[in-house]
């Protein structure tokens, strides 16, 4: 068991028998009254994303995922496949699993796999990954004084904003946790 103070960012949890992996956490204390600890988490065998809240105190079932570094290969109708480089073993997760992190998938990129009880059941992306700008407008001047984006197309077919400043071809970094525009790379 763990206690729900020590839930924190990528810590899993099991509640009623489904495995969760926290992705939000939050504490809080008013008054008088007892702790609440509230976490957003992503139901792994379902993929629905949920929020749960408990009295400071309470317990869960602690779980433990393998982490395994795997390479992304190819996608189908149904599935994502991904490689072992060691073993070139394959294993295929539901598309639906990962649907939110799929436009950040490319050829040849490593990613850790989550693993429960030898399933294969959701991923870990890089937290930042480059990308080429395909399309985007031109970049007014004008009345600068804030950062102004504007909307942009990359060469995933992810559509973020960006700069006035980026022009399209350029390569730039993305954030894949929230999908905003980080950096030139």
């Amino acid at each position: 068991m763990i206690n729900v103070n020590q839930l924190r960012n990528g810590t899993a949890f099991s509640l009623d028998g489904q495995p969760y992996l926290v992705l939000k956490y939050e504490f809080s204390k008013r008054g008088r009254g007892n702790a609440v600890i509230k976490v957003k988490a992503k139901n792994l065998v379902t993929g629905a994303v949920v929020e749960k809240g408990w009295n400071s105190g309470n317990s869960v079932e602690d779980i433990n995922l393998e982490r395994k570094k795997m390479q992304y290969l190819y996608a189908d109708a149904n599935n994502c496949v991904f490689m072992d480089p060691v073993s070139f073993e394959q294993v295929e997760i539901d598309n639906e699993l990962i649907a939110g992190q799929k436009p950040y998938l490319t050829d040849g990129l490593e990613v850790l796999v989550l693993f429960w009880q030898d399933k294969a059941l959701s991923l870990e992306l890089p937290p930042k990954l480059v990308f080429t700008v395909k399309e985007t407008g031109p970049g007014e001047k004008g009345n600068t004084v804030a950062n102004i984006y504007k909307p942009a197309v990359l060469n995933n077919g992810l559509n973020i904003k960006i700069p006035l400043f980026v022009q399209q071809g350029e390569a730039i970094m993305v954030d894949t946790r929230d999908g905003t525009y980080v950096s030139r790379a």
